[in-house]
């Protein structure tokens, strides 16, 4: 009888994954990775970066509408917001209702996001090299055709 051998993949190699939301959440694992290595020699981190650029463009706005914007729960989005608040990035003060609190960027926040921008470019450099440009074009295609068909879901 002749016995069977198993190759052993090389440690570190990915393997098949059963469906699409283990598949996805691995690839923003390691696209954050990425990301993260570089905001990280700016003194920030790729989920801090991504709510003070929502803040710089939706300008003063409440929790509500940067949870809905950025598709964040709201307890990752108030951790997030109290951690740039310590760091002066942020502001805050009470909307029309007392329960509401409007946030914005402050100086150092705009400065902070001003300072981290060119190694967030390196990040997308980088991921644009590894995908190519046909890739590229054809993965930011489908995350905004997959994000706008499943927001509601």
């Amino acid at each position: 009888m002749k016995e069977e051998t198993f190759e052993r993949p090389p440690a570190g190699a990915l393997f098949e994954l059963p469906c699409a939301c283990q598949n996805l959440r691995r690839l923003t694992r390691i696209v954050t990775r990425i990301y993260d290595q570089e905001l990280r020699k700016a003194g920030i981190e790729v989920t801090q970066f991504g709510v003070l650029t929502a803040l710089a463009e939706t300008g003063e706005t409440n929790q509500k509408r940067l949870s809905a914007g950025l598709a964040m729960d709201s307890t990752t989005l108030t951790r997030t917001l109290g951690l740039i608040r310590k760091q002066g990035w942020v502001w805050v003060r009470r909307g029309k209702d007392r329960r509401e609190r409007l946030f914005g960027l402050t100086r150092a926040g705009k400065s902070q996001l001003a300072d981290a921008q060119p190694r967030w470019e390196r990040a997308e450099q980088r991921l644009r090299q590894e995908l190519g440009d046909d890739g590229w074009k054809s993965m930011k295609e489908t995350v905004s055709r997959m994000t706008e068909s499943l927001k509601a879901a």
